[in-house]
């Protein structure tokens, strides 16, 4: 099966879950399927970065647009020079004409079986007709994200600026799912909101996975030799991406001070990179903030309890299954574990509320036992989900869809002459 698989931005270094989830199931399929790996990105040309692609995903395609990354001031007028556009501006600021040409050419020369396009941010950039079998791969909702950030904001300002976006994500992404003729999804929330929009048939859910081979418990965890951690809370993720950092500042500002009231011995350790002001600011005896650390392993296999405290967010979050691979005992709001294959009170806790929150993490800093049957259950749900399993079922949904288009066309009678 020839394969044309379309990302915005770099694939290379693997560092938040979106790119995780793409990284490991390309892998997959390049190892299978004549692959494609059509990758656009803006700033500089990085002569390292599209090699060590090509080292990694042989026949990839990688294009340095020049644009450059706005932020703070720039940022701002950027965005208000694009208040008036129909597209959101978080999907317009990847258009690119080069870039459109390049996937015009190949849908016009067909000389793929199925397309793949990574998310809402590259189906900006695809053709109006889609003459190709094409898959776009929903790594969350998007606009189930801008109504949360509608919801819970607090700056009047940021409150309507959200809902305009919202609106205009909503319409850009039903308008998108309907135009490709299936869709991935990534759990069974996000094909219902999308179910919406079309029949449920044009959407399939692929769960996400785990690397078992990296994310691996500490010696001797599995037969309860380990010494007793330290009462460390760790949460993982980019500190640059909006809803870790509203998760971490409610935790720190409404969860944290009844923990170290309880146990006053507790550190908090936020591991994640480009950590914004917004959460530099809580560095203290207490609370630590890495920044980008080489692997998140060795953080998780310290830790005594993992939280994933998000009130906003889409699609699932590839930190809890990692953090149970490594069993580790998780309590995670509602929304940061939705989607998962996760039972509340058996290898997670779920707490929505501050005061729920921090007496399940605190119950589970002094209950060593309760602790252990946590990570025990942990482990064994994330054993389910390796990459290889989840690359293909990715596989044979590219698959049906291609045979699709092949089935049509050999059921089309020949014209008389």
């Amino acid at each position: 099966m020839r394969i044309l698989w379309v990302k915005a931005d770099k694939l290379l270094p693997v560092q938040n879950g979106g790119n995780i989830r793409s990284y490991h199931v390309l892998r997959f399929l390049s190892a299978r399927h004549e692959l494609t790996f059509y990758s656009y990105y803006g700033g500089d040309p990085d002569a390292d970065y599209e090699r060590e692609l090509q080292r990694q995903l042989p026949g990839a395609v990688a294009v340095c647009t020049g644009k450059r990354e706005l932020a703070g001031v720039a940022r701002g007028l950027d965005y208000l020079g694009h208040v008036g556009a129909q597209p959101p501006y978080a999907v317009s600021r990847f258009a690119n004409a080069r870039v459109q040409q390049r996937i015009r050419r190949w849908f016009r020369e067909q000389r793929f079986d199925v397309t793949v396009c990574d998310f809402l941010d590259a189906a900006v950039n695809f053709p109006g007709r889609l003459n190709i079998p094409s898959v776009l791969f929903q790594h969350n909702v998007e606009s189930e994200i801008w109504r949360r950030h509608a919801e819970t904001a607090g700056n009047p300002v940021k409150k309507a600026m959200y809902r305009m976006e919202f609106r205009k994500m909503l319409r850009y992404e039903r308008s998108a799912v309907r135009k490709f003729q299936h869709v991935i999804a990534v759990s069974e929330n996000d094909r219902a909101l999308m179910m919406q929009w079309v029949d449920g048939n044009r959407v399939t859910v692929v769960p996400t996975g785990v690397d078992l081979a990296h994310y691996t418990p500490g010696e001797n965890a599995a037969d309860g030799c380990v010494p007793q951690p330290a009462p460390l809370v760790t949460f993982v993720g980019a500190m640059d991406w909006e809803p870790n950092v509203d998760g971490v500042e409610y935790f720190c500002n409404e969860v944290w001070p009844a923990i170290k009231a309880e146990v006053p011995e507790a550190r908090f350790r936020i591991v994640g990179r480009n950590p914004v002001r917004r959460v530099e600011k809580w560095a203290s005896d207490s609370i630590e903030v890495t920044g980008l650390v080489p692997s998140v392993v060795e953080h998780l296999r310290e830790s005594a309890v993992v939280i994933v405290p998000l009130r906003i967010g889409g699609g699932t979050r590839l930190k809890i299954y990692e953090a149970m691979a490594a069993a580790k005992a998780v309590v995670s709001t509602t929304v940061g574990a939705e989607g998962l294959d996760v039972q509340h009170g058996r290898d997670i806790i779920l707490a929505d509320d501050a005061r729920a929150f921090s007496q399940s993490v605190v119950l589970l800093l002094r209950d060593r036992e309760l602790r252990r049957r946590y990570e025990k259950a942990a482990a064994e749900t994330a054993a389910r989900y390796d990459w290889p399993a989840i690359g293909q079922r990715f596989s044979e949904v590219l698959e049906s869809a291609a045979e699709k288009k092949s089935h049509a066309a050999a059921v089309v009678p020949a014209r008389s002459a």
